[in-house]
């Protein structure tokens, strides 16, 4: 049986694995972030759509999510009650870098890149499953509603 991870939104897109990935594989992709960098402008607040699509690996295809960036702090937005429940933290820098950590029961996973404007695009990597692959992002509001 396989499980799919459904929605997480930062300008990424959908990210997808199988069921080992529910059972606790983890993603990586991306570095920390920087210590003691300031918070992002204004410009890159609001709620991001991203889908993460694989190009190496076991994971499924893709992937989709919400994430909401608000004073450069990235959070996971759960859009409906149907999606599942994934730990979303990182920072925007203010030139538009993304540093994110993913999170969803057992699995992590890391994604960097870059935003600018209203969109977005770097690369994810879940080093356990041996996947990657990219993502883009597009801004679907300007402010990060609760």
């Amino acid at each position: 049986m396989r499980h799919q991870i459904r929605t997480l939104v930062l300008g990424l897109g959908t990210l997808a694995a199988g069921s080992a990935l529910a059972a606790g594989s983890a993603l990586a992709a991306g570095s920390a972030v920087a210590a003691g960098a300031g918070p992002a402008p204004a410009g890159f607040d609001g709620t991001w759509a991203v889908e993460m699509v694989t190009e190496a690996g076991s994971c499924d295809r893709s992937y989709t999510y919400t994430i909401a960036v608000e004073d450069g702090a990235v959070r996971y937005h759960q859009a409906s009650p149907d999606e599942p429940k994934v730990t979303v933290s990182g920072r925007i820098g203010q030139d538009g870098g993304v540093t994110l950590g993913i999170r969803r029961s057992l699995a992590s996973a890391a994604a960097s890149g870059k935003l600018k404007g209203n969109g977005g695009a770097g690369a994810w990597k879940v080093e356990f499953l041996g996947c990657s692959g990219r993502w883009t992002a597009t801004r679907r509001t300007e402010t990060a509603s609760r």
